[in-house]
């Protein structure tokens, strides 16, 4: 049975593969981004089933007209996966009041109004729905230099995993989908911040050269996209997945640390 998604970030990267993979298959899709004109080819490919419409995460009541919009175009939303975001470097002295605010206001804020914005929809729905909020390795782990991403995505998680308890018995399903390095094009969209010579050699500097060389082995980001589709097939979906071989590692050890140090 076809079912009806509502993806942010459509533009490029996962957002943009995972839409192209669900149209393939037969689904339907609301898309939304902030250049609609990037998807003109593919509204002609796909008449039926792929609506778009502008989105942008830091306009409050840009948020709730589109959910409007894409509701009242379908009739009902299956799944809705908050996937738009991006990421800041920078040891956080080095990092603009601007930069501050505007990393929380789209990764943290414009999703948590997303996720409010279409709760009121999926609680009247007979089916419920699920909510796959995607977030990262570093929504459980910390990089020198990305306090802030780090911020919005532990934020993120913790937020998604409340109101998972919230809204359990109006069958409405949240997942929190963590891949590491992908193959996308985040590394050469970061904003980087301005360098201060004090953090030349220390693990700050260390993270940028890393950066700038592309992040080292990357995960196929084709790969990720099929398993956070999967897990909208499970009857029960997880609350979270880990994506790829160095999230999983990553994750792990993280964990452990922080269990030991517990004991």
């Amino acid at each position: 049975m076809s079912k009806t998604w509502f993806i942010t970030g459509t533009s490029s990267g996962l957002g943009n593969i995972m839409m192209k993979k669900l149209l393939e298959r037969g689904d339907k899709v609301f898309a939304t981004l902030r250049n609609v004109e990037l998807l003109d080819d593919l509204r002609q490919k796909y008449p039926n089933t792929l609506e778009t419409a502008h989105l942008e995460l830091t306009d409050k009541h840009e948020i709730n007209t589109v959910v409007d919009k894409a509701f009242n175009a379908f009739g009902k939303i299956d799944v809705v996966v908050s996937n738009a975001g991006y990421g800041i470097f920078g040891a956080v002295e080095e990092l603009t009041d601007e930069m501050i605010v505007h990393q929380i206001e789209v990764n943290l804020l414009g999703s948590i109004r997303l996720i409010k914005a279409v709760i009121p929809y999926l609680r009247s729905q007979p089916t419920g729905g699920h909510v796959i909020q995607v977030s990262s390795e570093g929504g459980q782990i910390a990089y020198p230099g990305f306090s802030l991403y780090h911020a919005s995505k532990w934020g993120i998680e913790g937020f998604v995993e409340s109101i998972n308890h919230d809204l359990e018995s109006f069958n409405i399903h949240f997942t929190i989908a963590e891949p590491g390095p992908t193959g996308t094009s985040f590394a050469s969209s970061i904003n980087m911040a301005n360098k201060m010579e004090e953090y030349n050699h220390t693990s700050v500097q260390e993270i940028r050269d890393l950066i700038n060389e592309g992040f080292g082995q990357l995960d196929n980001a084709e790969e990720v996209v099929d398993k956070i589709i999967a897990s909208n097939d499970q009857r029960k979906p997880p609350l979270r997945i880990a994506i790829g071989d160095r999230a999983k590692t990553n994750i792990k050890k993280h964990l452990k640390e922080r269990l030991q140090s517990l004991e």
